[in-house]
């Protein structure tokens, strides 16, 4: 099974030819993982990539999320099936539940237990879940049982560290995406990441990617610009010093960049 590579290409907000070349792009630079989501509504784009690309499917780690309509009795694997005709694909890699049922409309076990059966049955090699918080990890252990969650997609960036999250998440083994990296670029102006990145040579952009990177998160930030994704794959050579480690994590601001009226009641 292909582990995930920490540097993914993130699709929200893309579609069409900027998508198209994004992705072609990306791949030419040599990034190897993509992630997208069915509420995207780019599956379709992802697909035609995959299919037109020399990098072999399993050389390329892909993601889709199942969103919070299709979470009923019988819905899930139905609705992954689109997405794998979609990414024109038989199988995913990681398959997460894009956020929990808003106001637990669809009781947890129920979207839970059919994910687990697109796993059994081959759609997807693994499986996870998308800002959960911690109560509603635990309760998604205790449906799946331990081991089942590989992986929890959150909001983490210098101005928003989540460490709750993060910590129970490594605790309990399961590994973390780290998404909207950037902040939507207000980190790009945050004076103290400007200045360590001056001492690295780097932008503050890299220096936020590399400070996730080295607590072992994998990033997903989204750029259309062939330097922009060149510098982001750059930042996994960046090496922080424990002392700017500490530096950075005095920036958390809980500054929240997703928040929908849908979103559970955050740690």
């Amino acid at each position: 099974m292909m582990k995930m590579p920490m540097m993914g290409l993130g699709t929200f907000r893309l579609k069409g030819e900027p998508l198209l070349a994004t992705l072609n792009t990306g791949l030419e630079l040599g990034y190897r993982h993509i992630d997208t989501a069915q509420i995207y509504g780019n599956e379709a784009e992802v697909g035609e990539i995959l299919a037109s690309t020399a990098v072999p499917r399993q050389d390329i780690y892909l993601t889709t999320k199942v969103w919070t309509s299709e979470f009923g009795p019988g819905k899930v694997i139905p609705s992954l099936k689109v997405s794998l005709e979609k990414l024109r694909t038989d199988y995913l890699d990681l398959a997460l539940i894009h956020w929990p049922s808003p106001q637990d409309e669809v009781p947890m076990a129920v979207y839970l237990e059919q994910l687990a059966e697109a796993k059994a049955q081959g759609l997807t090699r693994e499986i996870g879940v998308s800002n959960f918080t911690v109560a509603q990890l635990k309760e998604a252990i205790d449906i799946l049982g331990p081991g089942a969650i590989a992986h929890q997609q959150v909001e983490v960036h210098p101005l928003l560290q989540n460490r709750k999250v993060v910590e129970f998440c490594q605790e309990q083994g399961i590994a973390l995406t780290a998404y909207m990296p950037l902040a939507y670029g207000k980190v790009l102006t945050e004076p103290l990441l400007v200045e360590i990145g001056k001492r690295h040579g780097v932008s503050a952009a890299q220096v936020s990617l590399a400070w996730l990177l080295a607590q072992g998160m994998t990033v997903i930030p989204s750029s259309t610009k062939r330097e922009n994704q060149a510098a982001n794959l750059a930042a996994l050579k960046v090496q922080l010093s424990p002392d700017e480690m500490a530096q950075i994590a005095t920036l958390e601001r809980g500054e929240r960049c997703a928040n929908p009226d849908f979103a559970p009641a955050w740690d």
